[in-house]
């Protein structure tokens, strides 16, 4: 049998304007408890962002509008931000708050800025857009890994 594809079709979200596509192999929700969750191969495209992993769960609001995205198993990302920045990466488990725009990172984290050469990588991380701040912890055995290019010094003549 042949592997059937459910395609949620475009729903609007209101916070930004901008198409919310999912694709998924399964799909349940319960209006009433503002739950909706996506499972196998899930895809989530909103503009410039793609969300990707093996389970996606929505929590809405009393207006159905999106209120927390949680998405777990292999989940690999790219983000664009408001001022531009866009970042790739990969976590076993992302968290997303739309209404203050900030991602929440666990697990085997690889986050790579790409207009400028940083990476990040760590067991969590915290990506504050709005504010423009990050944060990132290692575990004990495995520190926090930040790699970016310095500017290089002009020669003196």
């Amino acid at each position: 049998m042949t592997k059937i594809i459910l395609l949620i079709t475009f729903l609007t979200l209101s916070l930004s304007s901008q198409e919310l596509q999912i694709k998924a192999k399964l799909f349940n929700s319960d209006q009433k408890k503002g739950v909706s969750v996506f499972k196998g191969d899930v895809n989530i495209i909103k503009g410039n962002d793609e969300l990707n992993a093996s389970r996606v769960v929505i929590y809405t609001d009393d207006e159905q509008q999106p209120k927390k995205f949680v998405a777990e198993g292999n989940a690999s990302f790219v983000i664009q931000t408001q001022d531009g920045s866009k970042y790739r990466g990969k976590a076993q488990k992302v968290v997303y708050i739309p209404k203050s725009k900030e991602y929440y990172f666990y697990g085997d984290v690889y986050l790579k800025q790409l207009n400028e050469k940083k990476e990040i990588i760590g067991s969590e991380v915290i990506l504050k857009t709005v504010e423009g701040k990050a944060y990132a912890r290692g575990k004990e055995e495995k520190p926090v890994i930040m790699i970016f290019n310095l500017p290089k010094d002009k020669e003196e003549k």
